[in-house]
């Protein structure tokens, strides 16, 4: 089921930024080093502005998934972020590894995180997105029980959102599944997700790949959804200590113009995308 577009568009983009900063390992290790900090340092004093700049240039309106460490102790930047009109959605307490998580614990993290958001954005976030693009078996209906909108964590479909079902696994019987969410899911993909090729993390993650065959890669998936998937939704993550590197931003310009040689690609938050979907 397409996507009701504003009229004369064919195909949404959303581009968001995991605001991660400086808990961005958390979730992969117990101990900060200084290194680690020090890419959190970029996040937020490089990173973000240079994609605000960016963002602006071409008037793109972004969401911005954002840990409550990183509200709490960047206050000013997350300020900088909503002066220049784009939205703040949950992004975990911590970045967290949420499949970790007791049931209990996940729902004091979400507690937690939800009065972060209205102490320091003043209001709740409509949207989540799992630091660890994943979720225990309580996180669909905590979300629900929290009252969010959307989810953007799973990868059911490319370009079509989809309304996530609970499932219960079994090796040797058929899964059983439960019924559709209240939650609509904006489906994320590691192919369109700048960390895993081009962020390095030694002896985490190998990154380092070639601008050229990312660029490729995000280029024919967006032509392949403009060909054939009138009313979806591209969706795009970076994030300030990966694009905004230079040799990265530039990249990510450069798909920005490629995109914007239609005239039909609406490009939107998140939240304006879910409001654009009926059953």
């Amino acid at each position: 089921m397409p996507l009701n577009l504003p009229e004369g568009k064919r195909l949404a983009v959303n581009i968001g930024v995991d605001f991660d900063a400086q808990c961005a390992p958390n979730g992969d290790t117990s101990k900060l080093s200084p290194a680690f900090l020090s890419r959190g340092d970029f996040d937020v004093e490089v990173g973000a502005p240079r994609l605000l700049a960016l963002f602006g240039k071409y008037q793109i309106p972004t969401t911005w998934c954002t840990p409550g460490h990183t509200l709490i102790t960047f206050p000013d930047s997350i300020r900088s972020v909503l002066d220049h009109g784009h939205e703040i959605a949950a992004h975990g307490a911590y970045h967290e590894s949420v499949p970790s998580l007791t049931e209990r614990e996940e729902r004091r993290l979400m507690e937690l995180q939800l009065s972060q958001h209205e102490k320091i954005v003043g209001q709740r976030p409509r949207g989540y997105r799992s630091p660890a693009w994943d979720f225990s078996d309580s996180t669909l209906g905590i979300l629900e029980e929290f009252g969010f909108a959307w989810d953007s964590s799973l990868m059911g479909r490319d370009f079509i959102p989809y309304r996530p079902r609970p499932v219960v696994v079994h090796r040797e019987e058929p899964h059983e599944f439960g019924p559709p969410s209240s939650v609509l899911e904006l489906p994320v993909s590691w192919y369109m997700d700048d960390v895993p090729a081009l962020d390095h993390v030694p002896g985490m993650l190998a990154g380092l790949m070639s601008t050229e065959g990312v660029f490729a890669r995000w280029r024919d998936t967006f032509d392949y959804a403009y060909e054939n998937e009138p009313g979806g939704v591209v969706t795009l993550t970076v994030h300030g200590l990966v694009s905004g590197r230079a040799h990265a931003i530039m990249m990510l310009e450069r798909f920005i113009r490629h995109t914007r040689q239609h005239d039909d690609v609406w490009f939107a938050t998140l939240s304006e995308i879910h409001d654009r979907w009926s059953d």
